[in-house]
């Protein structure tokens, strides 16, 4: 997840900061995610996998495949 999340922030030229606001979180928070000193709460995966086109299995190297899965009928 570490390498994971900085890099979909840097592919997108994106600072912490930036990511953080998104998050509505401090900068100082959101660095502790990319670090993993910090546990991530799943409202902010959905949120990112979402803001990033991606899944939160991709966010959490739990896949390769960055695409996101389709979404189940309501």
């Amino acid at each position: 997840m570490i390498g994971r999340l900085r890099h979909l922030r840097e592919d997108r030229d994106l600072k912490q900061k930036d990511v953080a606001e998104i998050l509505n979180i401090s900068q100082r928070t959101y660095s502790g995610y990319e670090t993993g000193s910090r546990m991530i709460p799943y409202t902010c995966l959905e949120t990112l996998a979402e803001f990033y086109g991606t899944s939160i299995d991709y966010i959490l190297n739990r896949t390769d495949n960055p695409k996101p899965y389709g979404r189940r009928p309501e």
